[in-house]
């Protein structure tokens, strides 16, 4: 299967987004992702306060290698493997029990504890990612097609940013049943 020019970029193009705002937040914050990261309890604690940084250097690397063509593959590989490490973290903490813990995926301001939406989420997001490196017709992009492609982008956002918002009111309307 090949996927057509446009499919390509508009999936490259929104994953360096994704990317680009997760790196971003954890950047702005360093202190506060340190925490996120540990709460995981993944490392013991001196070992998470080390390497705690490695996430958003991956992420902004990631975000880097899509750009050009020939680190493309081994950026979207090291996507798809950011992606399903945090759907694993997050599973295996819901999995303990630990459901209050920070995703660590929303601004550093954001406090959303896991859920198990969020280990779906990124792996329908690993998928998808993972389509982006299927081969490409190759054509001629037209004006018509950068006009999808920069339509595309902006509803690709608005759908994820309404999905995590649906996924947020979910976990709350469960609160408020008494069923978490």
């Amino acid at each position: 299967m090949r996927l057509d020019p446009v499919i390509g970029i508009l999936l490259l193009a929104s994953f360096a987004i994704l990317f680009a705002s997760a790196a971003l937040h954890k950047w702005r914050d360093r202190q506060r992702f340190a925490q996120v990261f540990a709460a995981y309890g993944l490392l013991p604690p001196a070992a998470s306060l080390r390497v705690h940084w490695l996430v958003p250097l991956l992420e902004t690397a990631v975000v880097l290698g899509l750009l050009p063509s020939s680190t493309r593959a081994y950026a979207c590989s090291a996507g798809i493997v950011l992606l399903l490490s945090y759907a694993g973290a997050m599973a295996l903490n819901l999995g303990r029990g630990r459901r209050d813990i920070a995703c660590g995926c929303g601004g550093p301001d954001e406090q959303r504890p896991i859920a198990a939406w969020m280990v779906w989420r990124n792996l329908l997001l690993a998928a998808l990612l993972a389509s982006a490196l299927w081969p490409r017709n190759q054509r001629a992009l037209l004006p018509t097609d950068w006009l999808t492609i920069g339509f595309g982008i902006a509803a690709s956002v608005v759908v994820y940013l309404c999905f995590d918002r649906l996924g947020q009111v979910l976990r709350q309307a469960r609160a408020l049943q008494g069923t978490r």
